[in-house]
């Protein structure tokens, strides 16, 4: 009776987390622009710490970030300001390699303090975290002529990305309690089944046809094909639960069961980003062949 009481109590908790983390996206992301950026490069820097500590970088019972911690955070509101302001992507290009250099020349100067895998943990997990994650931001500008334009394809091709991941979470969990049969991946993930994972597939493609057909009836957007919309959902459901399954694999390969404690009953940002850092740059490459920018 306790165990069922505390199950119910878990769900609730995760329940009403998962309708705040997603009343915050909308928040952050209805206006784009300057607080788009703002808060997905909080996000972001939460993520990438969170990467940071789950792969070992900051040394076990350090409390206080490390220096490689500064360096990305510093790195990862750079990167965003280029972002933002839309410069040549070259620019954005060599941030990503300077990165990687600053990181290299700690290493050296530092001899022996720091070890290799350190300095390769830190630049994937800012490319993992960060860098990933952008394509939320970047999904939202397009088509963004100027900042007093609110409504535009940006606004509505964004939310495709949470439908994609969060969505397909949904039905892939209850398509594997009703129907679950055969484990995907029993050793990673033994609650995971085939069964499970078509259902999210479908339901996201589902998902993303109710949305397109509500936005076309509306008349919200013009000149778009209806199939564009199940195609983002199901095509950004296969890479989510890639994505899932991926995280699951980095915490169990370093034996720990969340990545973090900001959302209770989910874990950390990157417990519940995990898919969509997946579906972001997916969704913002789909927007721009199969929608046009």
């Amino acid at each position: 009776m306790t165990k069922d009481k505390d199950r119910k109590g878990n769900m609730t908790v995760r329940i009403i987390s998962g309708i705040l983390v997603v009343l915050l996206m909308m928040g952050i992301l209805w206006f784009g622009g300057i607080p788009s950026a703002i808060g997905m490069a909080v996000i972001s820097c939460i993520a990438y710490s969170e990467i940071i500590t789950a792969t070992g970088v900051r040394r076990e019972g350090s409390k206080k970030p490390c220096i490689f911690e500064y360096l990305g955070f510093l790195v990862i509101l750079i990167y965003y300001g280029l972002l933002l302001f839309d410069v040549p992507l070259v620019y954005i290009l060599l941030t990503i390699v300077l990165y990687m250099i600053l990181l290299m020349l700690i290493f050296v100067f530092t001899f022996p303090t720091y070890h290799s895998p350190e300095i390769f943990r830190s630049y994937y997990a800012f490319v993992y975290g960060p860098v990933m994650l952008s394509f939320v931001f970047l999904t939202r500008q397009l088509g963004l002529p100027d900042e007093s334009v609110i409504y535009d394809q940006g606004f509505y091709a964004v939310w495709m990305i949470f439908v994609s991941a969060w969505g397909s979470d949904t039905c892939a969990y209850f398509s594997g309690v009703l129907l679950g049969r055969h484990k995907i991946t029993p050793r990673l993930s033994p609650k995971k089944s085939v069964e499970g994972c078509i259902g999210g597939v479908i339901g996201a493609g589902l998902l993303g046809l109710i949305y397109g057909i509500i936005l076309i009836q509306t008349g919200r957007i013009s000149g778009v094909r209806l199939w564009a919309y199940p195609l983002l959902g199901s095509c950004g459901s296969v890479v989510g639960q890639i994505g899932d399954l991926a995280a699951s694999a980095i915490k169990r390969d370093f034996k720990i069961k969340d990545y973090g404690v900001c959302i209770p009953g989910h874990g950390g940002i990157m417990d519940r980003f995990d898919s969509v850092i997946f579906t972001a740059p997916l969704t913002y490459l789909l927007t721009i062949i199969v929608l046009g920018k």
